[in-house]
Parts: C-alpha cells; structure tokens; sequence
C-alpha cells in the first residue's frame, strides 16, 4: 500500500503541483517570519550591547525633557537632577567617577533646510571633556567638542548625509527657534540612535541644560564604581541618597542593559507574532485547496481504491494510503518552504538595509527551532487537510464503486452539514451583534470570537449558499456569452462542496480586506469630521514629532505678517475631584476665532470668567452641569474649585476639559505647549503659511499645517497601515490563486469525455477556453461577495466597540474600492483559468470521447 500511495504521488506530479506550492508557500512566509525575527533581533542585541559598557549605576529623573507624559511631569514634584546631586553621589565612597547626562530631542537641518534622518530618532545631549579636553562616550575624529553655545559636534554618519564639514555653519533645533552653530567637531560612537540611523548632535553642558531641559538639571547621572565595588554595592549606596517621593528610578548598568535586552526581544517576538498571523492565514487558506485537492483525486480515483478493496485492502490501508500521499508532499513541500524562507528572510534583510542604510546588520539567524517549526507544521497542515478525503476514501463500496464512478452524496451527510453551519454562522452573528451593542472595548472578545464562528458557519454553508447565488448569474452569462456562458454556470453549481472549497479561499482574503478597509474608512472619517468641525484656525503650528514647543514660539508667531488671532494649546493635567484629568488650554479672547465646541449649555464666554467647559462624558461622570463646582488639585499640590461654565458633545480636538490659558499659567507657569492655532487676517493663504514658518526660524522641526494637512496626516498614517495589511495579505490571495489553478485544472481533467463531446457537436476551442474562465470568474466571484459582505458586518461590530474611544464614529462603506475588490476578484478568476482553459480547448476529441 506504501508503494501504490508513493506510485500515485508520481503519476499525479502535475495535479499536485498547485497543492505542494501552496504548502510551500505559506511554511515559507513562517521560515522567512521566524529567520528575519531571529536575525533582525541578534544584530539589534549586537548593536545595543555597548549601550552600558561604562554604566556602574545609573540615576534617571523621569520626570525630565520628553520621557514623560505631561500628566507624570506635572506630579513629579519639585526634586531634579542638579551639579548638587552629581557631587552628592560623586561623594559616596564606592564612586569612582559621577557625570551628569543632558538628552533630549535635536533636530539637524541639512544644507536645503530639510530634517536629516528620521524625529523619532534624533537626540542631542552635552559633550564633557575631561582633563584631557576630551569626552571618553565620544571620541573626535575630526575637530574638538564644543566649548560655547554657538559650537556644536556631529556624529559621522549625520555629518556625511548633510555634506558637512568642520567649520561650516549648521542649523539645528529642539523645540523652539532654530539655532545657527559652528561645527567644531565629527565624531564618533557606538550610541544605538546613531547606530540605528539616528542623528546626535553635541552641545556644551549650559546649552543643553538650556535647549533640552532647563538650567542647572540633568536627565540623569552616570556614576563608575570604583574597582573591588560591585554594582550592586553602588546601588545600595545610592538608594538611600535619593529624595523619598522623587521621580528618579535608580538602576545598575546590568539591569539597564538587562532590560534593554528584554525590551528588544520583546519588540521582536511582537513582530514575528504579527508576521506569523498572517502566514497563518495562508496555511489556513491552503488548507482548503489541500482538502480540495485530496478530494478530486480520490473521486478520480474511485474505481482504484474500490479495486484495492476488493483484493482485500482494509478500510484502514486504503486510509493510510491516502495519508501517506499527504505525508511525502508535505514533507517535499516544507523542505522547499524552508529553503524558501531562509531567502525570503535574507530578501527582508536587505529590504530593512535598503529603506534605512543605517539599520543594524547581521549574519541570518537560522535556529533549529526554526527549522523544527516550519517542517512540523508543512506535515501537519498537509496530513490533517488529507484526513477527511481519506476517511471518505476508505468508505468507497468496492462493488457500487466499480459500478458508478460517481460517489453519490447522502441526504443525512448534507442535512448534518447544515444544520452545523446554520447553528455556527447564527450563534457567530449573535455574537457579533452583542459585542457590537455594547459600545466599548467589553465587546471586543464577543466580536472576535463571534467573527471566528460565523466565519467558519459561512464556510460550512458555503456549499448550500453556492447554488441559488450562482443560479442569478445564470441567465446573465447566457445572455452575455451564449452557450459557453450557460455551461459555466452549470459546472459552478454541479458540484457545490467543490465550488464551495475553491471560493473559501477568497473568501477569506476578502473578509479580511473588506473589514480593515471599512474600519480605515470609518476612522478616517471621523477624525475627518472632528478637524473640521473643531479647528475654525487656519493654520496649526506644531513639532513633528509630538513634543511641546518652546515658550518662545507662540509670541513669534503671534508678531508674524498676517495674522489675525493665535492662541498657544496647552496640556495639563489637574486632579478634578480627586480624578487626573487632561485639560487643554487657549486664549480665551480669541477661543471663538480658533476652535469651536458644539454647546448643550452654558457659553464659551465662561472662560474669560475662568471657568471650565467639560463633555458630556465629563458631566455624566461626575454629575456636574453648567454652574457646578468641582475641586481641583494643582500641581503644586494646593487645591481650589472651578465653576463649570459650559457642556459640550463630546469628539474634537481639545478633549474633554477646557479652560483659558491665563487661569491654567497662574498654577503651572510651564505648562507644556502642544500647538500654536493661527486665524490669518486673509485666511489660510500661501504668504501666511510662508510668514509662519520664518517666524519660527524656517525650523526644519516645527511644521505649519492646515486643516488638510492634518487631515492628510491622519489619513496616510491609516493609508500606511492598510497597505501594510494588504501585503501581507497578498501571500493568501496568491495561494487562493493557486487554488483556483488547481481545482480547474483537475476539473478539466475529470471532464475530458464531457469537453470531447462539446467539441464533437460543434463547440469550438474558443467556446471551451470562454466556458473554463467564466467558470472561474463566477467561481471567484462567489467567494469574494461572500467575503465583502461578512467583512463590512464585522466591520460596522468593531466600530460599535470603538464608539466609547471615538465620539461620533459612524460605519463608512467605501463603494468604490469594494467594486474595485470585486473587479480584481473576477481579474483573478479570469487569469487563474489561462492554464486550465489552455489546456481544455487542446484536448484531443478522440481520445476524450474515449476516455474511462
């Protein structure tokens, strides 16, 4: 029997060939996931390792520049790092040496005035020299640090990108004007921003305190140990130095490099998770064309196996037999994914090389668990998609199989199977429908869940939904393709499990597209509407990486040609009856020319009064309406009550409290600035947008958008992500292709005498290739409408989920790309069936008609 299922692998090499690149191509994506994680994670390792080399114990106030929220940053409490606390620690008797660390966000402009390198990776930080005059972190390689606050030192990289050299002028900035300084020195360093294709630039210690913090602070302390002390010693000395109450974490080198390590590894193992998803998809995908496959071949086979059985073969060997086909192109396949995968890895590689040169590198990764992984899982996947085609195999009758080629399917097995999809697919949407109505994130695991079984119910229906949705098409294609037409549609629906098997696959790909792209089109929209109907400001001035602008800005801004009205955003965060709260800030003289708030009571001139506007949510939750009092605790811990002055819907861009900027800056004098709105006295006009953007210094940091701009800005970030889904889930949609090749091609196969007599009573070639790509069209076009319906239902569950986190979401169908979706479906079908079309219009009529 082992060699009668090793004999049919051979002679069936073609038929099989479609199932073995389906297998090879989703355990590929899983060797290719798992080789780029591993390779991609050791050279981040690699690269991080120096991170700390020179760390014995490390102080970080987190309360300092950027590491923190503004809510953190206004609990801090008043304890900094300062040239007293380096002395303090430097004293200790474990400390060899203690130095205090300034780092923050610095921007470098090139020659064209254009941002080197990427916001979220460029970092400034103070250059110490030594009594040498050096600075052991940064060793020059041209040039000295810099001694005053017009000098400033590059690292190499950032110095080659711009073209500059020692002694030319460079415009750099953090979050406020920009500042024109001398490079005085290129070095260079192992500091893993810069590694990873950062910018660094250096400053003296009175610049940086003064750009990236304030004077006199610090955002952390280096200390050494001296030799014969441990870290742990150091830390045991620190610990008790530190001001009780502080926001200051006290750590030693190895644990930051430990956490560092973890931090990565973890950042990894969250990518190969995504990235494995999706090549489970594909398995999941290949698995109905594997299934699909074993069934047609057993069915062709029929009289085989019922003669193996009447020469005494069991049931059980007729079954091991059709596994043991399974096994041998499963074993094939995973090999050849495996080695597929280790390039598709390397073609990663190079990819992350080519978008960004400075990436870290190293040599591929290839672990055994790698190779155990996706060879295990070929096998699996390929043996258990064979199992049912094999258990019905070895159900053939031997004589009522001989008899008649066709299996007949019983009644029972066809009420059984849907009543078990009806039950799924309705208890999936049931599901769906209560995690939806809830309104909050509680209904995301009852959508998901529901999601799965109502998938899973629709591809058990399948089979029954196949005939009458193909039946309305019937007199279409007739119409349109005469005869060819007619005939396509009745092989469609002959065999409806079969048909059902093949559109599954799109199905899947279809659900998954249509659902991301409706939820895309959703949010978008409401973030669209909520700039819209918010910001009444023409312009909105801020930094391109998210952090608050310098107290200076706003008062340039407010002196530029042009403008009629401008008013700084603030953000604090204040106790509001003992609960943190955000609360945004502006002008309130000019709050009626920037913004605008949709009021259920109260009025806007409250804030000139001082008082608050809140939400609705807001006034729900804390049972307060216009003329309320609520109490407040400030960041200096003194408390006081503000008067509600007015309640708005909630949704827009201020958030959920807002009161007048004077009243926020008489108890946080430096409460962070986010934005600047300007109102132009022309409106939103090039020469405005010009005079903004030079009032800030022509500052390569600062960007001045208009409400398209940041409408755009939105709207590409979700653009990104969708075409970020879209590839990955191109691997799925190839192998639904594969699967479309191959259930054609054996169709065409078992329909020889039937093709050899259409063409003996006058249907020609033409006629044959039309029929075979018309089947396939209706057939793609089947699972794809199923699959664009139950995507847009999950869609419109998952945005009910996401109503309590964006106020006024409402489902976006976006027809035009649906219809499009649908089109590529059909262009699918239509190019999957060039092969098996080919191949039907050149059979031999003879010898079809002949055919046994």
């Amino acid at each position: 029997m082992y060699r009668t299922a090793l004999r049919n692998v051979l002679a069936h090499k073609g038929r099989l060939l479609m199932t073995a690149l389906a297998v090879m191509l989703g355990t590929a994506f899983v060797a290719g996931t798992m080789v780029f994680s591993d390779t991609f994670g050791k050279a981040m390792r690699d690269s991080n390792s120096k991170s700390y080399s020179d760390v014995s114990v490390q102080v970080v106030d987190n309360a300092a520049g950027s590491r923190v929220s503004a809510k953190e940053k206004s609990e801090s409490g008043s304890a900094t790092l300062t040239d007293a606390s380096v002395q303090q620690f430097a004293a200790l008797p474990g400390t060899a040496g203690a130095r205090g660390v300034v780092s923050g966000f610095t921007g470098v402009a090139d020659r064209n005035g254009n941002l080197v390198g990427q916001f979220w990776a460029a970092r400034g930080a103070n250059f110490t020299p030594g009594q040498d005059g050096g600075d052991t972190r940064y060793p020059m390689a041209e040039g000295r640090g810099p001694a005053n606050g017009k000098e400033i030192a590059l690292d190499r990289k950032t110095a080659d990108k711009a073209g500059y050299k020692v002694g030319d002028t460079v415009r750099v900035a953090a979050n406020g004007p920009v500042i024109e300084a001398k490079l005085t020195g290129i070095f260079t360093t192992a500091d893993p921003v810069v590694n990873s294709g950062g910018t660094l630039t250096l400053f003296d210690r009175a610049t940086a305190q003064q750009l990236l913090l304030e004077p006199g602070r610090y955002s952390s302390i280096v200390l050494t140990a001296k030799p014969g002390t441990t870290e742990d010693a150091l830390l045991a000395q620190v610990q008790p130095t530190v001001p009780a109450g502080s926001q200051f974490d006290v750590e030693t080198g190895a644990k930051l490099k430990a956490d560092e390590q973890k931090q990565i590894a973890e950042g990894t193992n969250t990518l190969r998770t995504v990235l494995l998803a999706f090549a489970g998809i594909s398995l999941f995908v290949g698995i109905f064309i594997i299934a699909n496959t074993f069934t047609m071949l057993v069915a062709q086979r029929t009289k085989e196996l019922a003669l193996l059985r009447a020469i005494g073969a069991s049931r059980k060997q007729v079954t091991r037999s059709v596994l043991v086909e399974a096994l041998a192109i499963g074993v094939v396949s995973a090999v050849a994914g495996l080695l597929a995968g280790v390039g598709i890895g390397a073609g990663l590689q190079s990819l992350m090389s080519t978008l960004n040169a400075d990436m870290p590198q190293g040599s591929l990764v290839i672990k055994p668990l790698t190779i155990g992984v996706t060879l295990l899982v070929g096998v699996l996947v390929t043996v258990l998609s064979a199992l049912l085609p094999a258990m019905r195999a070895s159900r053939i009758a031997p004589v009522a199989a001989m008899s008649n080629g066709d299996q007949p399917v019983s009644q029972k097995s066809l009420v059984v199977r849907n009543t078990i999809g009806s039950l799924l697919a309705a208890g999936g949407l049931a599901l769906i429908g209560f995690g939806a109505s809830t309104g909050n994130d509680t209904g995301r695991m009852p959508v998901a869940i529901g999601a799965f079984l109502a998938l899973i119910g629709v591809f058990v229906l399948l089979p029954l939904l196949s005939r009458p949705v193909i039946a309305l098409v019937g007199p279409v294609l007739h119409k349109l393709a005469g005869t060819p037409g007619k005939l396509a549609q009745q092989n469609a629906v002959r065999n409806p499990r079969r048909t059902a098997s093949t559109a599954a696959a799109l199905t899947i790909g279809l659900t998954l597209v249509t659902g991301l792209t409706v939820l895309g089109a959703s949010v978008t929209g409401v973030i669209d509407r909520a700039i819209t109907d918010s910001m009444k400001a023409d312009y909105l001035v801020g930094t391109a990486n998210g952090m608050g602008l310098s107290d200076q800005v706003p008062g340039e801004i407010a002196k530029a040609p042009g403008v009629a009205a401008s008013s700084p955003l603030t953000s604090v965060y204040w106790k509001l009856d003992g609960t943190s709260k955000a609360i945004s800030g502006l002008n309130a003289d000019s709050f009626d020319q920037l913004a605008s708030v949709k009021l259920t009571s109260g009025s806007t001139a409250a804030l000139g009064q001082g008082r608050l506007l809140v939400d609705q949510d807001v006034a729900t939750k804390f049972n307060v309406t216009t003329g309320s009092t609520m109490a407040v605790t400030f960041p200096d811990k003194s408390t006081g009550q503000l008067t509600v002055g007015g309640v708005y819907e909630k949704g827009g861009m201020l958030g959920p409290v807002v009161l007048a900027n004077g009243e926020i800056l008489k108890h946080e004098p430096k409460a962070q600035v986010t934005d600047v709105l300007v109102k132009g006295k022309d409106g939103a006009t090039d020469a405005l947008k010009q005079s903004l953007k030079d009032a800030t210094g022509a500052n390569p940091v600062i960007e001045v958008k208009s409400k398209q701009d940041v409408r755009d800005r939105f709207s590409q970030s979700i653009t990104f992500i969708l075409n970020l889904m879209y590839g990955l889930l191109a691997m799925s949609v190839l192998v639904a292709v594969l699967g479309v090749i191959n259930t054609l091609a054996m169709s065409v196969f078992e329909r020889k005498r039937e093709i050899g007599m259409l063409r003996a009573i006058g249907l020609d070639r033409r006629g044959i290739k039309r029929m075979v790509r018309l089947e396939s069209v209706v057939i793609s076009l089947f699972g794809a409408g199923i699959g664009v319906l139950l995507g847009c239902f999950i869609a419109w569950a998952v945005n009910g989920t996401l109503k309590s986190s964006l106020a006024g979401l409402t489902t976006v169908v976006p027809y035009g790309q649906l219809a499009l979706f649908l089109l590529l479906a059909g262009l699918v079908g239509l190019v999957a069936a060039i092969w098996p079309a080919r191949r039907a219009s050149k059979l031999d009529i003879l010898e079809s008609i002949k055919t046994d």
